[in-house]
């Protein structure tokens, strides 16, 4: 049997970084302070960031057979992350992101999906043993609807997780924002998570405050979704659960921020860590 806790399912994308003093106007050529390259894409993130607190992970995922998806192999392999289930395109170019960052934290994301796209039902239907025996499947909005249908499907049907305390099965990071087809997944999955942009795009409704969550998670419960975790910056994030009464609200501590580039992902793996290793513990409740 597999030891695999966690698999994710979303998109492997190198991250090409321009750190800049602050974003340039249209048109405005502006010499940036610093670059670097890393391994990034919302899912895999999160699979890291669900491997540095302890819990086995998998990433199923799509690599273009370039120089850079060779490069992100290497990565998962020397931090022991479970990459039986990427495979390689030879039709398309790894995923990439050109981030820029400013002085006070900011940031702006020009995605390329490019091999993610890719990515269909046969391989989830692939890892279906590795699926079936895990704890927690977590997927991003990075790769084709039939895919993650597919996955989530297979899920459900599987039942991931066995716990009278706590019944999780499939948990949805709303993001990238895309268009309103991708609300088919609001009622396969047990848990979603949404930041301010996210859930405004999901329902029309501006989220500026702890306030506003009300009729936004009015408008996600009649769309289908079951438990609804609101992300608000510094200001904390807010959960319900469809049939409860009130909301909840989680203030964040006030830091001052660095680079807010992959703070979400952070979020979203150490959620499912713990929803995985405390099955039991029923925080949102």
């Amino acid at each position: 049997m597999s030891d695999i806790r966690i698999v994710v399912v979303g998109g492997c994308i190198v991250d090409l970084i321009s750190y800049i003093s602050r974003f340039p106007r249209p048109g405005e050529t502006l010499t940036g302070l610093n670059f670097a390259k890393g391994c990034g894409g919302k899912a895999a993130n999160q699979c890291v960031m669900v491997k540095k607190l302890g819990a086995r992970t998998a990433m199923i995922a799509k690599l273009g057979d370039d120089s850079f998806g060779h490069e992100y192999l290497e990565n998962f392999k020397e931090m022991d992350i479970d990459s039986k289930f990427i495979t390689l395109s030879k039709t398309s170019h790894t995923s990439t992101a050109s981030i820029a960052v400013s002085n006070d934290g900011q940031n702006s994301i020009i995605y390329v999906p490019g091999a993610i796209m890719e990515l269909m039902p046969a391989d989830i239907i692939n890892a279906e043993d590795m699926i079936k025996n895990s704890k927690v499947l977590l997927c991003t909005f990075e790769c084709p609807l039939p895919t993650l249908i597919t996955a989530f499907e297979l899920a459900k049907n599987m039942e991931v997780i066995f716990d009278i305390f706590f019944f999780i099965k499939t948990v949805l990071n709303a993001a990238p924002t895309t268009d309103s087809s991708y609300e088919t997944l609001f009622s396969l999955t047990d848990i979603i998570c949404l930041n301010e942009i996210e859930a405004e795009d999901a329902t029309g409704l501006p989220l500026k405050a702890v306030s506003d969550c009300a009729d936004i998670f009015r408008i996600l419960h009649a769309k289908g979704c079951s438990t609804v975790i609101l992300t608000l910056g510094s200001k904390g994030a807010v959960f319900k659960t469809k049939g409860q009464e009130n909301f909840s609200f989680v203030p964040a501590k006030a830091v001052a921020a660095i680079d807010c580039t992959g703070a979400g992902d952070a979020f979203m793996g150490t959620l499912v860590y713990f929803l995985s290793e405390y099955p039991s513990m029923n925080f949102l409740a």
